[in-house]
């Protein structure tokens, strides 16, 4: 039981470092370098060999910088929101399985409600937003608050619809068994209908689309950034953080968003399944191409207006998720 424990922890503790320097450093630098390819122009250049040290550079400075609480704010509750947001969405990735290795899964844990779990931790990060954005005493943050509870709650629903598809076509819920239910060839994964007959590709299809778009509105990333519009609300719910609680917010704005990516890796694309290359370069290959995704989604659409997103989401996604359900349901029986 003390080597189990003693396991779990070391396993944490290598997985949370990991994630806080891919998802924050590499994170940020892959979207400044993106960002300067989608405009022409050549993002950070000279700190480093080709600026790869800038985002180390910029952590530094963030240590450096005074933590100001603001006057009328709730300090307990003002302090400890970008703490759940980074910690919820690290935790995350406890059920996402990278591929096998030295003989065995490298996962922190394969959990039975792997799932269930991962959606937990995604409701946890509304609350961090919203409770930042309201103990800030800033109206702009408030608003900030309000526009991320109001857009991720209602996201979480088509994104749970989608996330049926896989959990149907494989009949459990751990992320684990859904990898291995998509063994053998490309035509195996879930987005092509999994090992059924070829009409499965389409729920298949859809599940997928629908699911990249209900997670990109639930990292807030644009078109679907209305918490952090900066043109209007300075920049949302985190407009009176400074420091590294401002980059405790960043965090866990990337996890969520590599969060994501793997997860739709996993479910839909096969996992780490793949010829000629280790599983686990596999894994990483469709997590980054998702997350590559993601970044030119963000640098080459505008921003919708709160009415849109939430017409978007309630009256579209929603219907389409649920029928999305009963037609994958009808197709498996």
């Amino acid at each position: 039981m003390f080597v189990e424990i003693v396991k779990a922890i070391l396993e944490t503790v290598l997985l949370f470092t990991f994630l806080a320097v891919v998802t924050a450093m590499l994170g940020v630098y892959l979207e400044r370098k993106i960002s300067g390819w989608i405009q022409s122009r050549l993002g950070p250049k000279h700190v480093g060999p080709q600026g790869l040290l800038q985002t180390i550079a910029d952590t530094v400075k963030l240590l450096q910088k005074e933590h100001i609480t603001p006057l009328n704010a709730d300090a307990p509750t003002f302090n400890i929101a970008p703490v759940m947001v980074a910690v919820a969405g690290l935790l995350a990735w406890i059920i996402i399985p990278f591929g096998p290795a030295f003989g065995r899964i490298i996962m922190v844990r394969d959990i039975n409600i792997g799932l269930l779990f991962f959606l937990a931790m995604a409701s946890l990060i509304v609350i961090g937003i919203l409770l930042g954005g309201w103990a800030s005493n800033n109206k702009y943050a408030l608003l900030g608050g309000f526009r991320s509870a109001s857009q991720m709650i209602s996201y979480e629903i088509p994104l749970a619809l989608a996330l049926m598809v896989p959990i149907m076509m494989a009949g459990t819920l751990s992320t684990q068994a859904i990898v291995e239910a998509q063994r053998g060839s490309i035509w195996n994964w879930y987005i092509f209908g999994g090992p059924y007959e070829w009409w499965l590709a389409i729920p298949g299809v859809i599940g997928f689309l629908v699911f990249v778009t209900a997670a990109t509105a639930e990292t807030n990333r644009i078109p679907f950034d209305l918490p952090e519009a900066e043109s209007e609300l300075v920049a949302g719910y985190f407009s009176e953080y400074t420091g590294m609680r401002f980059a405790l917010f960043q965090l866990g704005e990337y996890a969520e968003a590599f969060g994501m990516s793997a997860l739709a890796a996993v479910l839909f694309l096969g996992g780490w399944h793949g010829p000629w290359l280790p599983g686990v370069a596999w894994f990483f290959i469709k997590m980054f191409a998702l997350v590559f995704f993601l970044m030119w989604v963000r640098w080459t659409y505008p921003r919708l207006r709160l009415d849109q997103l939430l017409n978007l989401s309630w009256k579209g996604l929603v219907p389409l998720g649920f029928l999305l359900v009963l037609v994958t349901g009808w197709m498996l029986v």
